[in-house]
């Protein structure tokens, strides 16, 4: 069921990478990339690991002197990321890669980083331990993610909506985050709100 699952992630993705940037275009100009920047002096240590690198919007961020290896589940949006990272003459390694299944050895990176992408990994636990495998003991993982509100009204809501917006999007707007991330053992160090408690930051260590 994982592996279908997985498939039909990757297809969904290949089919909004046309036009994914057009979908996202306001909201990424009005707030996602100004939450992005942070990653520039956040992200630490030579080498680096993107999750869901998409169409490469964290590039402009990525921190001058890192070894950066990014990937994706999806061809197609590799192939936007690569296009983005040449228009920008950024050093990046892409791979088309399932977080669930990390072709790395353990401990090899010194940061790794996602953002709004665990909203959308068919098993975000077992992508969080894949991720503190291969993290360095000594470490970091930051993630900007969208997820479940706490309020149980609007938790409802978003409940109800999530089909719908998993279709059109392919994103699940009800993950509990945060409880995912202490499932897969990670030590979390900071969470900060950015859009009501619906949008986090969030920095763990292993």
């Amino acid at each position: 069921m994982g592996n279908d699952f997985t498939s039909q992630t990757r297809r969904r993705y290949d089919r909004i990478a046309p036009f994914y940037d057009l979908m996202e275009g306001a909201v990424e100009r009005r707030r996602f990339s100004a939450w992005r920047s942070r990653l520039t002096d956040r992200v630490r240590g030579t080498k680096v690991l993107e999750v869901g690198v998409g169409t490469g919007k964290n590039m402009p961020y990525y921190p001058k002197g890192a070894a950066v290896t990014a990937i994706d589940l999806s061809p197609r949006m590799l192939q936007k990321a690569q296009s983005r990272a040449d228009k920008l003459s950024v050093d990046v390694e892409l791979r088309e890669m399932d977080v669930q299944q990390l072709g790395f050895a353990d401990r090899s990176f010194d940061t790794v980083f996602a953002t709004f992408v665990f909203c959308s990994v068919p098993d975000p636990v077992l992508g969080l331990m894949e991720l503190r495998r291969v993290c360095k003991p000594d470490g970091r993982l930051l993630l900007l993610e969208h997820m479940r509100p706490e309020n149980s009204f609007l938790g409802l809501v978003f409940d109800v909506l999530n089909p719908l917006v998993v279709r059109i999007m392919g994103a699940n707007i009800n993950r509990r985050t945060i409880e995912n991330i202490q499932k897969a053992d990670w030590m979390i160090l900071k969470v900060e709100y950015l859009s009501g408690d619906v949008v986090r930051w969030i920095e763990a260590v292993p």
